[in-house]
């Protein structure tokens, strides 16, 4: 398949759901993908550790785009995994084999063509796999610029990486398509499903209830945990927000994109100006990530202290609040 429409893209997940329906003949853009499958999200799980420390995660939960794209009226994706390596790098082949585009879950640690300093335990990356050339297969791997090639038993490492999320051969690809997308009942459905779950949620530990809760959580954590693991604290939060994924801020820049390309087909102003706002939170989510580097790394400036980064975390809070309580009462009267 050498035609197979490669762009590289800010998340994994959203950019392998576009490129493979632009492969099927239906042009998107990441930021629509990303939307019309509700990526955003708010989450801070202290019951969920990740190397000991609390899960907080900025999206939905990996699958949760793909599993939206598949569900568009007149689109059908089959999901496989298997228990055998074997097997499942066969299955892999077959599909190659008469023209189909496999998208594949995998563990980042174990694809050789990421630079040795930027593979670490991640065992949700998404990536298509288009063709395969002696032992080699070639992989459209949205987060690079070009077509990178994998051996063979290396991707099935990286496909049957242990631990959390382990992948367990997971393989997806499209075998229906609608001729086209009616793009408007999706961007609904796709706003409805977000603001649900950062307003709607009783569970207080998600959504802007949940960005509180951090904030609240945060200020404390000098007296509660001792300055040492306080910090520790911190720059795992800072860690999950600027470098899994596009992070806290760059998911709100994906979705802000999403809102200013709906607004253009749904012919709404107001969907512009909640863009501007959620860029604004986006701005907002960075500035606590650049007090909280400075602190981490000792050096802080005067004004920088954990109550200033919780002040910071609250002003996402009320940012976000306010665009999706205003995206909620638009989609209302858009059923």
């Amino acid at each position: 398949m050498p035609d197979f429409p490669h762009t590289q893209s800010a998340h994994c997940e959203s950019g392998v759901a576009a490129n493979l329906l632009t492969h099927q003949g239906i042009p998107i853009s990441e930021a629509m993908a990303f939307g019309m499958g509700g990526g955003l999200f708010f989450g801070y799980l202290p019951f969920i550790r990740i190397n000991g420390l609390p899960l907080v995660t900025y999206r939905a939960a990996a699958g949760h785009i793909l599993r939206q794209i598949g569900a568009i009226s007149g689109v059908q994706m089959v999901e496989k995994r298997f228990r055998n390596q074997d097997a499942a790098m066969a299955e892999l082949d077959q599909a190659l084999a008469v023209g189909i585009p496999v998208g594949l879950q995998t563990g980042v640690f174990w694809l050789p063509y990421f630079p040795r300093a930027l593979r670490f335990h991640f065992n949700a990356h998404n990536l298509v796999v288009y063709g395969k050339e002696g032992d080699e297969y070639l992989i459209s791997d949205p987060v690079f610029p070009q077509p990178v090639r994998c051996p063979a038993n290396d991707l099935a490492r990286a496909r049957f990486a242990s631990g959390a999320l382990a992948p367990k051969g997971k393989m997806y690809y499209l075998t229906q398509t609608p001729a086209r997308l009616e793009y408007k009942p999706l961007i609904v459905k796709g706003i409805q499903s977000v603001c649900k779950m950062m307003l709607t949620v009783p569970f207080p530990l998600i959504g802007v209830k949940g960005i509180r809760f951090l904030a609240n959580r945060l200020v404390r954590w000098p007296q509660r945990l001792g300055q040492e693991r306080a910090d520790l604290h911190l720059g795992h939060v800072v860690r999950m927000q600027e470098e899994i994924g596009t992070g806290g801020g760059g998911f709100r820049f994906m979705y802000a994109a999403f809102l200013q390309e709906s607004a253009e087909v749904m012919q709404a102003p107001l969907l512009h100006d909640c863009a501007a706002s959620l860029t604004t939170a986006g701005d907002t989510w960075r500035e606590f990530a650049a007090i909280a580097a400075r602190v981490c790394k000792g050096r802080a400036h005067p004004d920088d202290s954990y109550p200033a980064m919780a002040a910071c975390i609250n002003r996402c809070a009320a940012l976000e609040e306010k665009v999706f309580t205003e995206l909620r009462q638009w989609a209302r009267q858009h059923p």
